[in-house]
């Protein structure tokens, strides 16, 4: 496994974009297409920051490559509490992102961090650019 590309960003709604970004850019450092992988991102750095996090807490956003090549991104916050797809409910404005998530990723899944929190990760098929 490369080294992991780290960033972390302010648990505020703002700073998904820097991760959407961050995970942008590594993804074309390894010149693979980025959609899914800013879509993903998107979905996990938003939950850890509304539901994994208290104003003044940091969140860590990861991106690295395993030895046989598919690509990971991860979320690290506070929260023990794991992330769980809800039935459609079509009335909502919301609550749909990991569904969407789990349909594009091959998985996902969360583990404890040992300080407390937790990382949640998903694993994308790395497509060339």
């Amino acid at each position: 496994m490369v080294e992991p590309a780290v960033m972390v960003i302010k648990a505020e709604v703002g700073a998904v974009r820097e991760a959407r970004e961050f995970v942008g850019l590594v993804f074309g450092g390894w010149g693979l297409e980025d959609h899914v992988a800013r879509t993903v991102i998107s979905e996990l750095a938003t939950n850890a920051v509304k539901h994994g996090s208290r104003d003044g807490d940091l969140v860590v956003v990861r991106a690295f490559r395993r030895d046989d090549g598919c690509a990971v991104v991860e979320a690290w916050d506070r929260s023990d509490a794991v992330p769980v797809v809800r039935p459609v409910d079509y009335a909502a404005e919301s609550g749909r992102g990991l569904m969407l998530m789990e349909a594009l990723v091959r998985r996902w899944g969360t583990r404890p961090l040992s300080e407390g929190g937790k990382i949640v990760w998903a694993e994308i098929e790395p497509v060339p650019a």
